[in-house]
C-alpha cells in the first residue's frame, strides 16, 4: 500500500509549548525537523519568529514551559531564532506518529491557537490508527487534506510529475526514515538530477496544497 501524506490541525492547548505560545502575543513556531529521542520525549529543531520580545525575555518564558526540558540555540538570523529543543509533555500525538506508526513530520507550524502538521504515514492504516488513538485520548486531530504519493498529478493534487517522482523516490529510498537510510545526494543521483534540483522539487512538493475531501480516507 502506498505512503500517505496528510495535513492535520491540532489544538494549541493540547500540544507542546502551549504555555509559551499563550504567554507571548504574536509568536510563531516552525519545525525544521523532529525526531523521537525516546518513547516519552521528542527533539525538534524549531524556528521562532514574531512577537515583540527580545531573545532573553523569550528564553525566560521558555524556562517556565512545562513541556520543555532542554533547549540549545543553533542560529540567530534576521530576527528569527533556531533552537534544538527537547519536549517531554503534551506530545502524545507526536509519539504516536513518530514512534508507534514510524511516520515522518514533513513540516509543522504553530501559534497559540493551533498547530498544522504535514505528515508522511507508511500507509492509510497507520493514519487510521493515529486518528482512532487521538479520538480515544480526547485529542484534536482534524484532517485538512490527504493524498497518496502514487496519486499525485499536476492539476489534480497540485504537484508536478517531477515533484511526485522525487517524493516517491525519496520515500522508497529511506530519505524520510529516522535515522535516514539515504542522503539527498544519493536520491538525486538515482533521479539523475543535481542536489539543488532535488531539494527544490521536494520543497515545492511539500508546500503544494492537496485538495482532497478529508472524509474519503476513513
Amino acid at each position: 500500500m502506498p505512503a500517505t501524506v496528510v495535513e492535520v490541525e491540532l489544538s494549541g492547548d493540547e500540544f507542546a509549548l502551549s504555555h509559551t505560545l499563550s504567554s507571548i502575543e504574536g509568536i510563531e513556531f516552525e519545525i525544521e525537523r523532529v525526531v523521537a529521542h525516546e518513547d516519552d520525549r521528542v527533539m525538534p529543531f524549531v524556528w521562532v519568529s514574531g512577537g515583540d520580545i527580545d531573545r532573553d525575555e523569550f528564553e525566560a518564558v521558555l524556562a517556565d514551559d512545562p513541556s520543555l526540558d532542554r533547549l540549545e540555540l543553533l542560529a540567530d538570523v534576521d530576527d528569527e531564532w533556531l533552537y534544538q529543543m527537547e519536549w517531554i509533555s503534551e506530545i502524545e500525538t507526536l509519539v504516536q506518529i513518530l514512534v508507534t506508526e514510524e511516520a515522518t513530520i514533513l513540516a509543522a507550524t504553530g501559534n497559540k491557537n493551533s498547530w498544522n502538521l504535514r505528515t508522511l504515514f507508511p500507509d492509510r492504516d497507520a493514519l487510521s490508527r493515529t486518528h482512532d488513538y487521538c479520538q480515544e485520548k480526547g485529542l484534536t486531530f482534524e484532517i485538512l487534506n490527504i493524498y497518496q504519493l502514487d496519486e499525485g498529478r499536476q492539476g489534480r493534487f497540485g504537484i508536478t510529475e517531477d515533484q511526485q517522482e522525487a517524493l516517491t523516490r525519496a520515500y522508497d529510498a529511506g530519505y524520510y526514515s529516522i535515522p535516514r537510510k539515504a542522503t539527498a545526494e544519493e536520491v538525486a543521483d538515482e533521479l539523475g538530477v543535481s542536489h539543488q534540483a532535488l531539494s527544490e522539487r521536494l520543497r515545492r512538493g511539500h508546500e503544494s496544497q492537496k485538495c482532497v475531501d478529508h472524509r474519503s480516507w476513513c
